[in-house]
């Protein structure tokens, strides 16, 4: 078995979905998504990776791939008097359908695919026409253990995809090492006192 977080789509795409329509979802997955745009913080919470994906919308469309188009971000439906606020919401011309997008930031957990499936059938419910195709969901975490979502995915109605994202503004730990700290180089400048 592959190690508990390889590099592996998840979804219940083909088990969901027409073959055609499953092809195409599947293509269109990614995992894991590389947003290089994302201010990193280590403490970067859902609001700023989300505040940071709409104000690089033309960015994010490019990850996501052809044919999206964004409709909004918190979303808002109202589901029998409660209000319920989707993170990202898309419309794919390709596969006419919508597309809802959660994100975490932390490692996937099994709530978190029915959460994604209850909001798939509230725009199913009332945003989908005859004309379109079943909405589908895509998770994005932080990180996922791959046996973890595929069992949360097995029994969940509405076809949803589960991808790790990375934010690539940080450096790798082996260049880390080999480049002086912020404060080397504060400490070289200041005690640079030689004339130019």
């Amino acid at each position: 078995m592959a190690g508990k977080h390889s590099r592996k789509k998840v979804s219940n795409f083909p088990a969901r979905l027409p073959s055609s329509q499953s092809d195409l979802a599947t293509q269109m997955m990614k995992d894991p998504y590389v947003f290089d745009f994302l201010p990193f913080k280590a403490d970067i919470v859902e609001r700023d990776i989300e505040q940071a994906l709409i104000a690089d919308v033309t960015k994010l469309l490019l990850q996501l791939g052809t044919g999206f188009a964004f409709l909004g971000n918190q979303y808002h439906l109202n589901v029998g008097g409660d209000d319920f606020y989707i993170d990202l919401l898309f419309y794919n011309l390709n596969l006419r359908c919508y597309v809802v997008i959660e994100l975490k930031t932390g490692e996937f957990k099994p709530e978190y695919a029915g959460k994604l499936n209850f909001y798939l059938s509230a725009v199913d419910a009332q945003l989908r026409t005859e004309h379109d195709a079943p909405s589908i969901g895509l998770l994005l975490c932080k990180s996922k253990n791959n046996l973890v979502a595929e069992y949360s995915l097995r029994d969940v109605s509405k076809p949803i995809g589960i991808s790790e994202y990375r934010v690539t503004s940080q450096l790798p730990e082996n260049l880390q090492s080999q480049l002086p700290s912020v404060e080397d180089l504060r400490n070289r400048i200041g005690n640079d006192t030689s004339p130019v």
